[in-house]
């Protein structure tokens, strides 16, 4: 969690950079990215010298032949992966990590932006680097990794042997296994799924062990029960892994291997746990083609027909909103009511930190708007970002582009 007591909240508006200006100068110019705090804009822009990032209207002194994934991470220093002389890394604040790779992708960052990693391939060999030192084990392939929010433990789904195609007896004896911090656990299987860590150092993926048999892994031990079919699972704070199980009767909750909702419902997934760990809410079908929110195994009376998105919790973790969409017209519901407004377009709804507010990016007629409790912003924008609120949660920053000026401003929630 970043602190955002020291930065600028003087209501007003400023113009950072010309992005208009920035375009004419240049051959390419991509998609720009911005950071939290709203003091920057970034974007890869093309030269006679190659490609390099563009902040703020200044140029990295290095170039690049390639350069692809720029973000902004939590300490507000610039990330890009870049290749050069068919050598692919990482690049942070016009710096390089001395390791080169022949590809590099998928970053995962801790929660304060210190801890960097990437998948990487060299020949014909896969693992993984954090903060420019390789894995010394290598791979046939690795699948999906994730890093714990305090960037000391990395899980990874990774393929222990290689399978000529068509052997079918190797595949079901397995050759698929979960690898944490470059150790290799016990056990093969079919297929590796979902790896998560928490800040204490534990574990959970989805594994499958059999044909139509699934499990977990947890801290290295699988579970002893089977199911019909596994979701992602989701790593508490306490250590607890809680996952999306398929049962005779329906979708259900499992907590530790032992089924802790009594509800079932035809589909459940994209669990998501309170600030603290103590509540957890889920996308579930009550009904065949109906989609809503459960929350600790009670479902919203509301259901929509075509999309849920992940629920959302408050800080305080009393209230959950999620965007929604039927009939090809999204809206955001909090609490099991969708706002009487409907947009063609809906990102991720955000609290205040009291959480008594709720705000959106949204997009209607193809342009972008803040919508705040259900009350749409009087402005409009070419390009918008997520809002932030200030720490009492009295403003809100917001980050856009107009008429081609990037644009960094502060304004009251009183004047929704």
């Amino acid at each position: 969690m970043q602190d955002t007591a020291s930065w600028d909240w003087e209501t007003g508006e400023k113009a950072v950079v010309d992005i208009g200006e920035i375009r004419s100068r240049y051959e390419e110019v991509r998609e720009p990215v911005v950071s939290d705090d709203g003091e920057k804009i970034a974007v890869i822009v093309k030269g006679d010298e190659g490609v390099t990032p563009c902040v703020n209207g200044k140029l990295w002194d290095a170039a690049f032949d390639k350069a692809w994934y720029l973000r902004f991470l939590p300490t507000g220093d610039l990330f890009v992966l870049v290749m050069k002389g068919d050598e692919w890394t990482v690049g942070v604040e016009g710096e390089t990590w001395e390791e080169k790779f022949d590809f590099a992708w998928n970053p995962r960052f801790s929660a304060d932006g210190k801890a960097i990693a990437v998948q990487t391939k060299q020949g014909m060999e896969y693992s993984l680097a954090i903060n420019g030192k390789p894995w010394e084990k290598k791979f046939a392939s690795i699948r999906e990794f994730a890093l714990s929010p305090n960037g000391q433990t990395v899980i990874a789904a990774v393929q222990v042997e290689p399978l000529k195609e068509g052997d079918t007896t190797k595949f079901f004896e397995g050759v698929w296994a979960v690898v944490v911090n470059d150790q290799v656990l016990n056990g093969k299987f079919l297929n590796v799924w979902g790896p998560g860590a928490t800040d204490g150092g534990g574990t959970a993926a989805e594994v499958r062990t059999g044909i139509m048999e699934f499990s977990v892994m947890q801290n290295g031990t699988v579970w002893p029960e089977r199911y019909g079919m596994v979701w992602e699972p989701c790593l508490a704070p306490s250590g607890s892994v809680l996952v999306p199980v398929k049962l005779p009767g329906g979708w259900s909750l499992v907590r530790d291997g032992k089924i802790s909702w009594t509800g079932r419902y035809v589909q459940l997934f994209r669990l998501r746990l309170s600030p603290d760990g103590s509540r957890i809410a889920g996308v579930a079908a009550p009904s065949f083609g109906r989609w809503t929110v459960v929350v600790d195994d009670i479902p919203w009376p509301t259901t929509w027909g075509e999309v849920v998105l992940d629920p959302v919790f408050s800080p305080d973790g009393r209230r959950v909103a999620a965007a929604v969409r039927s009939n090809g017209e999204w809206s955001v519901a909090v609490d099991g009511d969708a706002w009487n407004a409907t947009f063609d377009m809906v990102w991720d709804p955000v609290f205040s930190p009291g959480s008594d507010h709720l705000a959106a990016r949204v997009e209607k007629n193809g342009a972008r708007t803040l919508a705040l409790d259900g009350r749409l912003s009087r402005q409009s924008y070419e390009m918008l970002w997520n809002p932030v609120f200030s720490p009492d949660g009295k403003k809100i920053l917001i980050r856009a582009v107009e008429k081609g000026k990037y644009l960094r401003s502060v304004v009251s929630v009183d004047a929704f």
